[in-house]
């Protein structure tokens, strides 16, 4: 469960990275030829018109494992569907990564500076909330380049299956959220996935420290 001590340093990394997440999503899909995410309002970085209740709750309570609302797509608008859905699914996990290392550059400047206000270290807070914001958008990324339907790394790993896999691979959406559901209980989702979100957050905080 989360520490209420860090509800306040954890809320505002959270946000961004799910509405980071699905703008990316949207505005890539715009760029490709689909007005869809335009017309849904979904072109915007207000982080109320992305949010998915259970799926932000959820990242609260992990810190590594949430989803917002999907942002409407229609790939009959693509001159070629399904390279350019790939591409769409891939914008929003990449998106993470690039905030990952932005928390990351920040992370260590606050960690190296020493700011103080009647005795208060500025730069504790702070830091404390590029550690979160490093830790939330790898876990994010991480989570959704899973492939299983309807995560985004099902919409990237079928572009590459035999043209006569692909619907077959993606009707397992119906069952994909138990699927994670059942991983989750389980124990085996956090055994996968904990591991990779540690070693590159480690990495990444290591990587912006040279700079």
């Amino acid at each position: 469960m989360i520490d209420p001590k860090i509800f306040l340093f954890l809320t505002p990394p959270l946000l961004l990275a799910l509405t980071v997440h699905e703008f990316s999503h949207g505005f890539i899909a715009y760029l490709l030829g689909d007005p869809t995410p335009k017309l849904a309002n979904r072109l915007t970085l207000n982080p109320i018109k992305h949010l998915d209740f259970f799926g932000t709750l959820t990242l609260f309570i992990t810190q590594a494992i949430g989803w917002a609302k999907p942002v409407p797509i229609n790939p009959n608008y693509f001159k070629n569907p399904w390279r350019d859905m790939a591409l769409v699914s891939v914008a929003g996990p990449l998106s993470n990564i690039f905030l990952a290392i932005l928390f990351g550059l920040f992370y260590n400047l606050f960690s190296n500076l020493n700011l103080n206000l009647q005795n208060f270290a500025i730069s504790e807070p702070l830091s404390l909330m590029c550690y979160l914001g490093v830790k939330i958008n790898i876990g994010l990324g991480i989570f959704n380049l899973l492939p299983i339907p309807p995560l985004d790394g099902s919409k990237i790993i079928v572009k590459f299956l035999p043209l006569p896999l692909r619907i077959s691979y993606l009707r397992l959406e119906i069952f994909g959220f138990f699927i994670i559901i059942f991983l989750a209980i389980t124990g085996i989702l956090s055994k996968i996935i904990y591991p990779i979100i540690s070693f590159f957050s480690d990495f990444i905080l290591y990587f912006t420290n040279i700079f």
